[in-house]
């Protein structure tokens, strides 16, 4: 059974060490590596290059949310879940904005808490049915209130912005990789990320999108 690789971000380290004690007796995670703060989550991550970063809001710095945006933006790949006291869905809402595929409350018990991310190996989401009824709550009251699904320049990362601006400059996924300095299964994932937040299907139509709200400059004129 292949082990999904761990990374604890929490500035508490009584707590860090008990779920290392818990992740311990499971066979399918190993905890590879833990951190206190923002930037050394960044580079643990980079270092380490772990499947689940568990991540805590409260932090010295920057806190969770805003190291989640980041990571998201430098680590496609990486799922991020956060684990958190905070029961707010004011909360809750900013970190699935910032990219994080689920969110628990430390009053979770260990049994859900392993539930949850297994969940993550089947393509579901870590998030407890009454705070996925939040976000369901929330998503109804903003479409009576816009009447719009339509993704805002605010959801997409700075590196997402980059990538759509090449797009509508025509370049391949290869070539926008080369471009960036990265893989085309990152470029990929980036692709997914904006039509995603975007609500739309097809590069074309996400590029079209972008340049019709000044989102990312016209391409140049072929010479």
């Amino acid at each position: 059974m292949d082990r999904w690789r761990l990374l604890l971000v929490d500035d508490h380290a009584l707590f860090r060490e008990g779920l290392v004690g818990l992740f311990a007796y499971q066979d399918d995670f190993v905890v590879v590596g833990e951190a206190a703060d923002a930037q050394t989550a960044l580079a643990q991550t980079a270092a380490l290059q772990p499947d689940i970063v568990l991540m805590d809001i409260n932090m010295p710095g920057a806190d969770g949310i805003a190291t989640t945006r980041r990571l998201k933006s430098e680590f496609p790949d990486v799922i991020v879940v956060m684990l958190t006291v905070h029961d707010a869905t004011d909360k809750l809402l900013d970190a699935i904005k910032a990219g994080a595929q689920g969110y628990l409350v430390k009053n979770i018990r260990s049994t859900e808490l392993l539930d949850q991310l297994r969940g993550l190996k089947r393509g579901e989401a870590a998030i407890t049915r009454r705070m996925a009824a939040r976000i369901l709550e929330e998503f109804q009251r903003g479409q009576v209130s816009t009447g719009s699904t339509k993704g805002s320049l605010n959801d997409l990362t700075a590196r997402e912005l980059e990538v759509l601006e090449l797009v509508a400059d025509r370049l391949s996924n290869k070539e926008i990789a080369a471009r960036l300095v990265i893989s085309e299964h990152t470029v990929k994932n980036h692709l997914k990320n904006i039509l995603s937040k975007l609500h739309l299907r097809s590069r074309r139509q996400a590029a079209d999108y972008g340049l019709a709200r000044g989102w990312v400059r016209p391409p140049a004129p072929d010479t």
